[in-house]
């Protein structure tokens, strides 16, 4: 206000002291001014209320101001609380640390121990399993073996059962030749002649009596009577084997002539026997066999007359064929 007074009084003065021109330069200036003058009044109008709003939003932030000075102390007082908790709990975690360390050191030599029992433990373990896989190898083995051991004891027990039919049959066989035998020369059982049977086989002993004469291998009348009834029942018995023994007594004998030694004598007293066998029957020579056994083989070893007696003998072995039971061990 104090401006425009100025100003009309500068104008005032203008008008009464210079021409009409610049009287109207004045008006122009005057009315520029006045312009001038109404926009500063709109500007300081709008900086009044700029201002206005500038002190509320002042006002509103000094409120959140104190509302954070107030949220920060509390932040602070919760954040001191927090660092004091965490200082309890790194001095905590220290002692925990320092106890773990004096635990781990004091039990480290019993760890080191347990591991190395678990270690020893654990190979003890593998070679059991080894061993138990060496043992399950040789069990399979052994399994095997004993299948194959099986089925050869039930092949071996067929041909022994076949075997034993063979020999019950061959058995039989012998039983009813001793019979047969005994049968033919029952005249003779009193007079120095026995049959027996004993391991499969029939033995017929003639005593020197009732063959010889002393000292001879000439068969007398009586002995070949007996000789000629047991080659007719061998002719009947084909499948018989004949061993025909000439045995002694210990006497030495002491001949020049045909007989040296008991040797001779025993084994020409067989042959004599054989030869009327073979003269008086259809027996196959093939089937007879002529042995002399001289003195060693006594049936009484006693040195008596009677034991002498009894060893000077003929004896005549009767064999069954074993012909099925070798076609059955060779075909095995």
């Amino acid at each position: 206000m104090r401006n425009l007074a100025y100003a009309a009084i500068v104008i005032l003065f203008l008008g009464s002291c210079v021409p009409a021109r610049q009287v109207e330069d004045l008006k122009a200036k005057k009315a520029k001014c006045e312009e001038e003058v109404g926009t500063l009044r709109a500007s300081s109008l709008e900086l009044t209320t700029q201002n206005k709003e500038l002190h509320e939003q002042i006002a509103e932030q000094g409120k959140d101001i104190e509302h954070l000075k107030r949220d920060t102390s509390s932040l602070g007082t919760s954040i001191r609380r927090l660092q004091t908790l965490y200082n309890e709990l790194m001095t905590s975690y220290d002692k925990l640390n320092a106890n773990n360390e004096k635990l781990l050191s004091s039990n480290k030599d019993e760890t080191k121990k347990i591991i190395n029992q678990l270690q020893k433990t654990q190979e003890e373990l593998q070679a059991k399993e080894d061993a138990l896989k060496k043992l399950e190898s040789e069990l399979n083995i052994q399994r095997t073996d004993l299948n194959k051991l099986n089925t050869d004891l039930k092949e071996r027990e067929m041909r022994l059962s076949e075997l034993q039919q063979i020999l019950a049959s061959k058995d039989s066989v012998v039983t009813a030749l001793k019979k047969t035998v005994s049968d033919a020369l029952v005249g003779f059982t009193n007079n120095g002649l026995t049959v027996e049977q004993k391991n499969g086989k029939v033995y017929v002993s003639l005593e020197e009596r009732l063959l010889f004469a002393t000292g001879s291998f000439i068969v007398d009348k009586e002995g070949k009577e007996a000789v000629k009834k047991l080659g007719k029942v061998l002719e009947n018995n084909p499948d018989i084997s004949i061993l025909i023994e000439g045995h002694t007594d210990n006497v030495p004998m002491k001949g020049t002539g045909e007989i040296k030694d008991n040797w001779d004598l025993s084994v020409m007293r067989a042959t004599s026997v054989v030869k009327i066998i073979t003269a008086s029957s259809k027996v196959n020579p093939m089937r007879l066999t002529a042995a002399g056994r001289s003195e060693y083989n006594p049936v009484d070893t006693a040195n008596t007359s009677e034991a002498r007696k009894k060893n000077r003998r003929i004896e005549i072995i009767l064999t069954p064929k074993l012909d099925e039971i070798f076609k059955v061990i060779e075909t095995n």
